[in-house]
């Protein structure tokens, strides 16, 4: 297996999501944890991946703080997978992902599930980017600038 090379410290923040999340079985992974599952098995059947490929993606995202492990909730002695705060934070990506498929896929209409208000049973609306008074923002409308340096207290010399 090819050695990934690790992005963790670029300077660029997607760049560094993409480290922790990067390739597409850990985001299928927390896509299938944000709908509910929670076993090994059911990851497995869900996403027909080799036990040691799904352990190995499994493992590194305890490891990052995207899920953890848990007591299984039947109270039999299996360990569950459950999204942490940080992995819960990720929904609004995998939303962001669907959404551009749904619109610029070749075959949407294979696309098998649309994603819904769970109250309303109405579909979401897009996502969108808004700029601090409200107005909707697309690429052209944004750049990017250095951030501020952060103020560093000095060491006391001993």
């Amino acid at each position: 297996m090819v050695k990934r090379t690790s992005l963790a410290g670029d300077a660029c923040p997607i760049a560094r999501a993409l480290d922790v999340f990067g390739d597409w079985w850990s985001l299928l992974i927390i896509r299938d944890a944000s709908i509910g599952r929670r076993r090994f098995g059911e990851f497995q059947a869900s996403l027909g991946l080799a036990r040691n490929i799904l352990a190995a993606r499994l493992r590194a995202l305890v490891e990052r703080g995207i899920l953890k492990m848990v007591p299984a909730s039947d109270g039999s002695a299996y360990q569950e997978y459950v999204l942490t705060p940080k992995g819960r934070g990720i929904f609004p990506i995998l939303v962001a992902l669907r959404q551009w498929s749904e619109e610029f896929d070749e075959h949407p209409e294979e696309i098998a599930t649309i994603l819904v208000d769970r109250d309303k049973g109405k579909p979401v609306k897009k996502l969108a980017l808004y700029s601090q008074d409200g107005r909707v923002l697309d690429a052209a409308d944004t750049t990017l600038k250095p951030r501020p340096a952060v103020k560093r207290a000095r060491r006391a010399l001993a």
